[in-house]
């Protein structure tokens, strides 16, 4: 199982940037995805999740409105589209995937993303 996330990178305040994350040798369409993140020297947070069937999404209190996840299952791809960044949006961010049958989760290696001046 493998999980590539891409797309980070430094914007300024205000900018966007669309984060992807493709998942092979995972059945993608049987797990939800969701997006954490983690700031130096801070705990990893969860930002936003997707369901595996009907494409429900959630997200953390800070980023509703301005972050959209989406998927797109032949794909095997997973989005984050970040709106209006903020200087505390600054952190590596991650996708996980969940094999409910084993118990398992699996992660990406993660992008940086930098909202700086």
């Amino acid at each position: 199982v493998q999980l590539v996330e891409s797309g980070g990178g430094l914007v300024q305040p205000g900018g966007s940037l669309r984060l992807s994350c493709v998942v092979s040798g995972f059945p993608f369409n049987t797990s939800s995805v969701s997006w954490y993140r983690q700031a130096p020297g801070k705990e990893r947070e969860w930002v936003a999740s997707i369901t595996r069937s009907n494409g429900h999404t959630y997200y953390t209190d800070s980023v509703k409105g301005r972050f959209t996840i989406s998927r797109d299952n032949a794909k095997q791809t997973a989005y984050l589209q970040m709106n209006r960044l903020k200087s505390r949006d600054t952190a590596v961010y991650s996708c996980k995937v969940q094999d409910l049958g084993l118990g398992r989760d699996y992660w990406g290696q993660g992008t940086q993303v930098t909202v700086s001046s």
